[in-house]
């Protein structure tokens, strides 16, 4: 078998514009690439017919954020909260939580402040505008 290395994160959302300010201007991360992709080709590879989609990839340190808003969109799927089977969350650390927290916008929508867990590091969670969950750490000493 062949050797797997991770090449992004992806994240589905329906206003690619709206989401892609919050992670570029709120969390600071820098765009790497934008891109739209369509045709039969990659309709058949994400089993969509007539699927398209606009892509904006973000660069987290490392790891590559994806942000893709795909016609036709489908609706309905419920935000999956923390502790539900296939919940999913991106992951950024910082170096200092309080300072990251204190300077969040006000009407960004959090679980709570940070919070320190018995491994010692410290971590909060907070939505993106679409209702994705983000959590931000710093880890332990």
């Amino acid at each position: 078998m062949a050797d797997l290395s991770a090449h992004h994160v992806g994240i589905t959302v329906s206003d690619l514009e709206e989401t892609l300010a919050f992670y570029r201007d709120v969390l600071g991360l820098p765009v790497a690439d934008r891109f739209g992709v369509g045709g039969e080709a990659f309709s058949d590879a994400v089993g969509v017919e007539g699927a398209s989609a606009d892509f904006a990839h973000l660069e987290a340190d490392g790891t590559r954020i994806e942000l893709v808003e795909y016609e036709p969109e489908a609706r309905g799927s419920p935000a999956a909260g923390l502790n539900q089977p296939g919940a999913t969350h991106v992951g950024l650390s910082v170096d200092d939580l309080e300072a990251f927290a204190d300077a969040l916008p006000a009407d960004v929508p959090t679980i709570s402040g940070p919070r320190t867990t018995e491994s010692g590091t410290t971590i909060m969670f907070l939505r993106d505008p679409e209702g994705n969950l983000i959590e931000v750490l710093e880890p332990s000493q």
